[in-house]
């Protein structure tokens, strides 16, 4: 659920116990951990006692009129205020971009958040929101251990050759100018549930991942480690997305410049806001596209066609960096809902052992979608990115001790 306004709205957690807990539970020691998720204009907040969700809530139109919280400081503070924190182990905090220097999740001190700060020019719309939250969540909670959890760090392992950007390599290096990818606790959670699914070690499965949510995102994914992914240098590139135009040739942006004289900022605002989706039928929900492409509607049938042909170019490429590939995941909201999107996104793959079986498809929850017996087994899971997080600030926490 989500509110406009500036206290948050709570949601029940399924997996909530409703039942009294047992002795040896109440004997055992604290393991709570508090998510927040800060994104640019929203925060979600999950808190965790071990496995169990036991308070969830998302506050949205930060800094919006009608409403909404003026700051993500404000709306930390109010979601602070309004938990049970008692035997609090620590507070995971999403971080969108960690650069070169992040590759795994860690404790946040005065020169974790001045690196941090420093990034602020690689993700200008995320960084300063994933900060904000640090910094009323360290003064609230003084004693208790913060951790960061980096969306780009499952990225690190991408080769050399993936992440790197045919430009001069001084002017790169000087601007930070490489690959670094996004959505990683996405990628991190769902590809190791395909594993379970499987019934196979993670370290043994290859996996090509599809993030398809309001921002939508393709993975590689080789024995746990991400080899290839279609978000870039920002999440501006790859697939089609709400509002993102994703892959596009450069001379785009400067023939808008030179021809139709539009500014630096009105073109990044152009393909990042008015773009997608969006600039192609009028709106960045896919239910919506759905509902116009069965009405006939020629501009959605165009946004659907697109919209799915690449994504069918980026699981053929995987295929054929990987190898062998043992499943393809669906995810996110788009992803895990939108049976239409599935079956034309991997249409035509047979010949790859792809193929998407039309009665599973129609199914809900987690699950396989491909026929039986398939050589690649095509699944839907749904993302759970804080408990990843919750999961990795737990690790690191018990690391330090």
């Amino acid at each position: 659920m989500n509110t406009p306004a500036s206290s948050p709205v709570r949601e029940r957690p399924a997996d909530r116990a409703t039942a009294p807990a047992s002795d040896a539970a109440q004997e055992r020691p604290a393991d709570r951990v508090l998510v927040l998720n800060c994104g640019s204009s929203s925060v979600k907040f999950r808190l965790f006692d071990g496995d169990r969700v036991v308070d969830k809530g998302t506050v949205e139109r930060i800094g919006e009129d009608g409403g909404g919280p003026a700051d993500h400081e404000t709306a930390v503070r109010g979601i602070l205020g309004g938990l049970d924190l008692s035997g609090l182990a620590a507070v995971g905090h999403r971080v969108v971009h960690g650069g070169k220097r992040f590759g795994e999740p860690v404790l946040i001190d005065d020169a974790v958040l001045t690196a941090i700060r420093d990034l602020v020019p690689l993700a200008p719309l995320h960084n300063p929101a994933n900060l904000a939250g640090i910094e009323v969540a360290r003064a609230a909670l003084p004693e208790v251990p913060q951790v960061a959890v980096f969306d780009t760090a499952f990225h690190h392992t991408l080769p050399e050759a993936a992440a790197t950007y045919a430009i001069e390599r001084d002017t790169a290096e000087r601007y930070g100018i490489r690959r670094y990818g996004f959505h990683g606790t996405s990628h991190a959670y769902v590809s190791r549930r395909t594993a379970e699914l499987l019934g196979r070690p993670y370290a043994e499965v290859n996996t090509i991942t599809l993030h398809l949510g309001n921002g939508a995102s393709a993975c590689a994914v080789a024995g746990g480690r991400s080899v290839a992914t279609s978000m870039g240098m920002s999440p501006l590139e790859g697939l089609v997305m709400g509002t993102r135009s994703g892959d596009l040739d450069p001379t785009v942006i400067f023939h808008l410049r030179r021809e139709g004289g539009l500014s630096v900022d009105e073109i990044d605002d152009l393909l990042n806001h008015r773009s997608g989706l969006l600039g192609l039928t009028g709106a960045n929900d896919m239910r919506e596209v759905l509902t116009r492409r069965a009405d006939g509607d020629p501009a959605a049938t165009l946004a659907f066609d697109v919209y799915c042909r690449r994504i069918t170019g980026y699981v053929g490429a995987y295929y054929a960096l990987l190898g062998r590939v043992d499943a393809v995941t669906f995810t996110a909201g788009v992803g895990e809902h939108a049976a239409p999107v599935r079956a034309a996104a991997l249409a035509g793959l047979d010949r790859l052992g792809i193929a998407v079986d039309p009665g599973r498809n129609a199914g809900t929850g987690d699950r396989v979608i491909s026929p039986e017996g398939a050589e690649v087994t095509v699944c839907v899971v749904g993302t759970d990115e804080e408990r990843e997080i919750a999961l990795q600030t737990r690790a690191v926490v018990d690391a330090a001790g």
